[in-house]
């Protein structure tokens, strides 16, 4: 009880400082801000019930999380670039109201964002070593099955599959100037993340050369 608490409460915060932003610069009136929280927060809010049922171990290395929590000096660049970039995408969604998306492209936005954040949850299920920072564990072995038989960091693809899916669930086309900004960011991680794998986890190399993509099959 006192993880799933300290998850729930780590979420808790997130959505207060998305709230303040999105309506604190646009007005309690976005309501494409509340539809999209609506989906964050539930999608959310189930993965973590989820985790706590059925793999407790895996929802202590996701609340340990942020710049703070990562073991190397480089990685905590990485990640406070990416949570700047992050918040961006609500502040300049926020700026950009009223809206200029159409109400389907505003639902298909937020079916993106679901979508992503379904694959991140496949991703739980297949890999209890999913840990939010970079490090390998003890007794941790390689997954080649499930999403990581089709690329190598499914997570960061559903994680790309929401960010694209969010400028269309707040309703700005102004927003989507963060969106190759975040990808670079993963791009630069991943690359990092592997460099440390290839180093440190026994057969990650040959399952790199099996599975030769790493985000977008058939693609990169």
């Amino acid at each position: 009880m006192k993880l799933l608490a300290q998850a729930a409460a780590g979420l808790v915060f997130l959505l207060a400082v998305l709230g303040a932003i999105l309506f604190g610069l646009a007005g309690l009136a976005y309501w494409q801000g509340w539809t999209f929280l609506a989906v964050f927060a539930s999608a959310s809010i189930a993965i973590t019930i989820d985790l706590a049922r059925r793999d407790p171990a895996l929802l202590a290395r996701r609340v340990q999380a942020g710049p703070l929590a990562e073991p190397s000096a480089k990685q905590k660049v990485i990640q406070a670039c990416a949570g700047v970039t992050f918040l961006a995408i609500f502040a300049i969604a926020a700026l950009d109201q009223p809206a200029r998306v159409p109400t389907a492209l505003v639902i298909a936005g937020n079916g993106l964002v679901a979508l992503g954040l379904f694959v991140v949850f496949r991703v739980y299920r297949a890999n209890t070593f999913t840990s939010a920072t970079i490090a390998v564990e003890r007794g941790q072995h390689v997954v080649s099955t499930g999403p990581y038989a089709i690329v190598r960091h499914p997570m960061y693809a559903g994680a790309i599959v929401m960010i694209l899916g969010m400028p269309l669930a707040l309703a700005s086309w102004w927003a989507f100037v963060t969106v190759p900004v975040m990808v670079g960011v993963i791009a630069w991680r991943l690359a990092d993340e592997e460099r440390q794998l290839v180093a440190d986890l026994p057969g990650y190399a040959a399952y790199r050369s099996r599975v030769t993509h790493r985000l977008v099959p058939h693609l990169w």
